[in-house]
């Protein structure tokens, strides 16, 4: 072989080197980067299963509660008029006047395990009245509480107060008959 073969050979030889370090150092490239998203990736789902074992103790606590609080299966219209007579009754005792009161549809979406029963009040009386027939209505225990409430003052009377009040009421569906 002639020197410039030699020279032609070397050059060829090293011209593959610098491709084959070239394609080889692009592709390791790539890899790592593989392996950094799945690093990151395995480092999130570790996060999130820490936060859920450090909140395991409360979700039991929730779930306890749950357990001893939940109410019996009804029917949504026993639960509507139960709800309707507590409103009624408590209202008359807090010493408020009941001037409207509507049944609204229940939220009774298809895969919730609580439904919920709703009525819109508007009623008037004093501050206080008013206050008292809230905290009486409020009840977590229950499951029962003021969601939406418009207040006013009475057009009549300036030592008064109209409430606009939408009360829900979560129950446990029955079952349906098979």
């Amino acid at each position: 072989m002639s020197t410039r073969e030699k020279r032609l050979l070397i050059f060829f030889a090293a011209a593959g080197f610098v491709a084959l370090n070239f394609f080889g150092f692009n592709f390791l490239l790539g890899k790592r980067a593989q392996y950094q998203a799945r690093l990151q990736e395995s480092e999130r789902k570790l996060e999130s299963a820490r936060m859920i074992r450090d909140s395991t103790s409360q979700i039991a606590e929730e779930m306890e509660w749950l357990g001893a609080h939940e109410p019996e299966p009804a029917a949504q219209q026993d639960v509507q008029t139960r709800l309707q007579q507590l409103c009624e009754r408590e209202a008359r005792s807090s010493g408020l006047t009941i001037d409207k009161q509507t049944p609204l549809p229940a939220d009774a979406s298809e895969g919730r395990h609580y439904h919920r029963a709703r009525i819109q009040l508007t009623v008037s009386g004093s501050e206080e009245a008013l206050y008292r027939w809230l905290d009486q209505l409020n009840s977590p225990d229950q499951f029962r509480i003021a969601t939406q409430l418009r207040l006013s003052p009475d057009k009549k009377d300036d030592t008064k107060i109209d409430c606009t009040a939408t009360i829900e009421q979560w129950f446990v569906p029955t079952p349906p008959s098979v």
